[in-house]
């Protein structure tokens, strides 16, 4: 057998193995782990991810296909997949395409029964009214959406580091979902936020009802120990301008880009970029959860938070330390400022050292917001605006000033956990220097 032909043997056995192909560098940062006071995901074991791996277990992800391979092979038990690995992302992977790479969109997830002009028709405010939206055009919705979440939700096993290999790497249209698992690292990844093609009528939400839609470019769901880490988040070309309106309300076809709930516990989140979205960042699952008391440490540092509408975080029942975070905002964006922290049921909220930036004269009363919570610590702020700089900002009694709900500073603990925390001056620079994929040295 000549040389040619055993080369091509080669190439086809690599393109079609069931196995992704391993690294062939396998950079440093792949086995790198959480510093060990580098907030609450270094809590006790600490996390590493894959580091642990075997060189059998190091691959590389070009493609959806691959990247379903590496992390076990079939994504409905991927999950369970608590084997040490390494999965350095190639280039850009988009997970709406099937596994010969095809594209697929809204007409390949679409159930034959579900017509979206009829869906209009049918639920329209003057014609359905104020009741929960029934009958088989809805079921039919129902059953589209269960077909593009089946394929677009990528679940992500225990012991796992999934890396960017290069300063370009990005997953496009996927939920990337950490659940009911433990130590797992994502880095140096650009998250494009997923497009929900079927989102759902709700008459009942809101005074004038509202459309609502799945999928976060990242779920951390009843997991620990976990570090999300200079990676960018956002919603890329596709902004919700783009989506229109219907019944008079925005056509929403994106929800979070970074959740944490469920009883999830010891992450942290540091160096990312997260810009244009709504949104962002919910901690905690519910008002009424029975599971999330007592869980939900998260430290969020160092992160980029770039024309944001809201939740910077938004927090229930968490001890959650949030410092030498850079928030900016400018007056053009598609997405208008509304708050960045969310005071939720039970929150205990420790922020100190952010900057925030306005390109306008904004209302700092603002910065935080009240959902059913009573305290937020808060220290060290410096926000600004075209009227100048304004240092040690008292946040919290700036939202009590115009607020007749007030709120108190009496969370009932003190990190610990944290490397250096700097002052607010340096923020600024320090964040826009290393925050986001692209920039792991």
């Amino acid at each position: 057998m000549n040389k040619q032909v055993v080369s091509m043997i080669v190439c086809s056995v690599l393109l079609f193995s069931s196995t992704p192909v391993l690294a062939g560098n396998s950079d440093r940062h792949g086995r790198e782990v959480l510093g060990k006071t580098d907030g609450w995901a270094s809590f006790a074991s600490g996390t590493t991810g894959g580091a642990a791996a075997d060189e059998a277990h190091v691959f590389t992800a070009a493609n959806r296909t691959e990247l379903m391979q590496a992390l076990g092979g079939d994504n409905a038990t991927n999950r369970m997949n608590s084997t040490p690995k390494i999965i350095y992302v190639k280039g850009t992977i988009d997970i709406n395409t099937d596994d010969s790479g095809k594209p697929l969109g809204m007409e390949d997830y679409k159930d034959p029964s579900y017509d979206f002009q009829q869906y209009l028709s049918t639920y329209a405010p003057e014609a359905w009214g104020k009741t929960e939206v029934t009958g088989p055009l809805e079921d039919a919705r129902a059953r589209s959406a269960k077909n593009q979440k089946d394929h677009i939700v990528i679940n992500i096993g225990s012991n796992t580091t999934l890396i960017g290999v290069e300063d370009n790497a990005k997953i496009i249209g996927g939920a990337i979902s950490v659940k009911g698992v433990d130590n797992v690292i994502v880095r140096n990844i650009e998250f494009v936020a997923p497009i929900d093609y079927f989102p759902a009528w709700d008459p009942l939400d809101g005074d004038e009802g509202n459309w609502n839609s799945e999928y976060d470019g990242l779920t951390i769901d009843a997991s620990t120990h976990v570090w999300v880490n200079q990676n960018t988040f956002g919603d890329g070309d596709h902004t919700d301008t783009e989506s229109g309106t219907y019944f008079g309300r925005k056509f929403m076809q994106h929800d979070g880009l970074l959740d944490i709930k469920n009883g999830s516990d010891y992450v942290t989140v540091s160096h990312n970029l997260l810009q244009d979205h709504d949104k962002v960042t919910l901690v905690g699952s519910s008002d009424t959860s029975k599971i999330d008391g007592g869980h939900l440490k998260v430290t969020f540092h160092h992160n980029h938070l770039k024309n944001l509408s809201q939740r910077t975080p938004r927090v229930r029942f968490g001890e959650v330390h949030i410092y030498n975070n850079y928030y900016q905002y400018n007056q053009g964006s598609d997405y208008d400022f509304s708050y960045a922290w969310g005071v939720g049921v039970n929150s205990k909220t420790y922020a100190e050292n952010n900057f925030f930036e306005f390109d306008y004269e904004a209302d700092i009363s603002k910065v935080i917001g009240q959902f059913k919570g009573t305290s937020i610590f808060e220290t060290g702020s410096i926000v600004k605006t075209p009227g100048g700089v304004q240092r040690d900002v008292d946040l919290v009694k700036a939202y009590n000033d115009e607020n007749s709900v007030q709120l108190n500073e009496n969370v009932g603990w003190e990190p610990t956990l944290h490397d250096h925390i700097d002052t607010t001056d340096a923020v600024r620079g320090k964040v826009r220097a290393r925050a986001g994929a692209g920039k792991l040295r």
